[in-house]
């Protein structure tokens, strides 16, 4: 299969000290999509679509903070995959600006969900163990319900064999 282009989501999130973060307990909630920039994600989506590159964030994740910009690319490719816990927020303003989207949710059970997160994010050393194990258990229990609304709002959910299948065949 070609390349497939990707919008990391998560590039968007808002910096630590910006004023106005949703919180929870003694930290920001990051899972809140107030946390987020949606509109800049939907305008890189477009400019990735209707250009065939946007300059994005390159968010720092363990410092909270956007570290510089990169370019992504679309190189022509009739599909752009847009990844992240905000995709679902993320359809609906795509497709008010006319874009075509496949919302595809990846049907994983949600402890191997946790695992593979966790894993990552300490390997990346993303935040301390205690807020990624703490973080992790919150989407965790909140997946059912953001599975339900993402079915709700569109998405197909799809094993990761099928949902591969079916970018390739977006792709020929």
């Amino acid at each position: 299969m070609a390349h497939v282009p990707e919008l990391r989501l998560d590039d968007f999130y808002r910096d630590l000290d910006e004023p106005g973060l949703p919180r929870i307990h003694d930290m920001v909630d990051w899972d809140d999509v107030a946390s987020w920039k949606l509109p800049a994600a939907v305008e890189a989506l477009r400019e990735l679509a209707t250009v065939g590159h946007t300059v994005v964030p390159c968010y720092d994740i363990a410092q909270s903070r956007a570290d510089g910009t990169h370019v992504v690319e679309a190189d022509d490719a009739p599909v752009i995959l847009a990844e992240g816990i905000f995709a679902l927020d993320v359809l609906e303003p795509c497709l008010q600006i006319g874009l075509n989207v496949v919302p595809i949710w990846l049907d994983r059970p949600r402890w191997f969900n946790f695992v593979r997160r966790l894993i990552r994010d300490v390997r990346q050393q993303r935040k301390s163990r205690r807020v990624l194990v703490r973080r992790g258990l919150a989407l965790c229990r909140a997946e059912p319900a953001m599975r339900s609304r993402a079915i709700v709002v569109g998405f197909q959910p799809m094993s990761m064999r099928r949902a591969s299948a079916a970018v390739a065949a977006l792709m020929s």
